[in-house]
């Protein structure tokens, strides 16, 4: 009897060029035969930072709520991509507060283990957060309000009742598959994927924001890291991209974003997977530099994220486009839900450096080893913006009636979307997707339907400021 190849063997079964006898290709529905899990009145669906507070804003309005992560904590970038600054809560000019809500709230918290440092003594900087805390305070914050989490969960698809609304989300876990039943969802993946798997408009820029795989060292020294990127990194590999980083509060630990990956989209599964492995090459690229030129034994590498930091993939078409005008003028919307005032900044996929562009009508490009190259963008006038907004417009997508977005994936044209794209701003999109899809329920009505001027109202009542 010839032998046959399993690939070969596989490969008949699936395309059905067996003979009579053999396995058939089999096909079913198995949506209708799935239990159900859970039903509650809102779903939200990533546990970032972002995903967690719009949980929190609605279950303190009353709202039911779960919470689906695929990693084992909350806290996204933050915590398990090791990312932890966040930006100023003040103006640009630094007289004036511009956020606040459960930002300031968790800030707060977490200073009472001494795990968020402040850069300027009367809290007008930025933070450095020792985001392993974060990670529990998060826990705390979640189950303090009974919202139900379920951690190492996928997001498989959305579930539609018989007249074609979406009714639910197909789950992936430990315990096999079932469906989570909810009358009001939160896309809070970072990518769109319930967005995108229920068929809604997305689109990518075309110059999209590379990921960063940031580590934490023990020892660091970050002139000395410096001068060796510049003499050594062409020998190890290490791609010319932008360098930063801060220390990590009660540790002797120091978390570097040091890394660039190239060329990869992060929405794919392939090149996601592509991404992981060359950071992480990187990081060991820049420790053997380090080995071999720092003469210091006692730097070493204790932490690597659970996933790459990603700047940017999908974004979600909604009911408007936030334009690089709205941020760079300093627009004020009537629907505004959240401001910001951290620099515009673009980290490019197709050269090494970052363009700082800020709202006062200056930018400089800035690229490692060399001087910078100051311009004006705009001529000088005698007043300039000290803030930017985002509008609740830019988080409800077209077509939908009882699904809101939060986080990176809102609608936002390139350079508006790089200064929003920051911490402190998506989680202000979190909090008004939370108050949305909340009044909504309370109303049984579409989200898009929702008065943005009750939207405002309870943000500030919860705490937020709403300008």
């Amino acid at each position: 009897m010839k032998k046959q190849s399993r690939r070969h063997f596989l490969n008949s079964v699936v395309g059905g060029s067996i003979g009579p006898g053999t396995l058939p290709l089999m096909s079913f529905n198995v949506k209708e035969k799935l239990p159900i899990s859970n039903e509650v009145d809102i779903c939200v669906l990533g546990g970032s930072c972002t995903g967690v507070f719009a949980a929190v804003r609605a279950a303190r309005l009353g709202a039911s709520v779960a919470i689906i992560e695929k990693q084992n904590a909350f806290g996204g970038v933050a915590t398990s991509g090791l990312v932890n600054i966040w930006h100023s809560l003040y103006n640009t000019e630094k007289n004036k507060q511009i956020i606040a809500g459960l930002t300031s709230e968790v800030v707060d918290r977490l200073s009472k283990r001494d795990a968020s440092i402040c850069s300027d003594k009367n809290r007008k900087g930025y933070y450095t957060l020792n985001t392993q805390e974060l990670k529990i305070e998060l826990d705390e914050l979640v189950m303090e309000l009974g919202i139900r989490p379920y951690f190492h969960t996928l997001f498989s698809e959305p579930y539609f009742n018989s007249e074609g609304k979406l009714a639910g989300v197909i789950i992936d876990n430990k315990s096999g598959r079932s469906i989570i039943k909810a009358k009001y969802f939160i896309d809070a993946t970072g990518d769109g994927d319930l967005c995108v798997r229920m068929g809604l408009n997305s689109y990518k820029h075309k110059y999209p924001q590379p990921p960063t795989t940031c580590a934490q060292i023990e020892g660091f020294n970050s002139g000395l890291f410096n001068s060796l990127l510049k003499e050594h990194s062409k020998e190890f590999n290490i791609p010319d991209g932008a360098v930063w980083g801060a220390k990590v509060p009660s540790t002797n630990s120091y978390m570097l974003a040091g890394t660039r990956v190239y060329n990869l989209d992060c929405s794919d599964a392939d090149d996601l997977t592509q991404a992981e492995i060359e950071g992480r090459r990187q990081i060991r690229a820049i420790m053997d530099m380090i080995r071999k030129y720092g003469n210091d034994s006692t730097v070493g590498l204790t932490a690597l994220p659970s996933y790459i930091g990603i700047r940017e993939t999908r974004h979600v078409e909604c009911l408007y486009q936030i334009s690089d005008d709205d941020a760079m003028y300093g627009k004020n919307f009537d629907d505004a839900i959240a401001n910001g005032s951290y620099v515009l900044d673009f980290h490019h996929p197709d050269k090494p450096g970052i363009t700082f562009r800020y709202l006062d009508g200056t930018e400089y490009y800035s690229r490692r080893g060399y001087p910078n190259e100051r311009r004006r963008w705009r001529k000088e006038t005698e007043t300039n913006p000290t803030f930017y907004q985002v509008p609740l417009r830019s988080l409800i997508p077209k077509k939908t009636e009882n699904l809101i977005v939060a986080g990176r994936m809102l609608d936002a044209s390139p350079i508006s979307f790089s200064g929003i794209r920051v911490m402190v701003n998506t989680n202000q999109t979190g909090e008004a997707a939370g108050v949305a899809a909340y009044l909504a329920l309370n109303e049984n009505m579409p989200i898009s339907a929702v008065s943005s001027e009750r939207v405002r109202s309870e943000l500030s009542k919860g705490g937020s400021i709403i300008l």
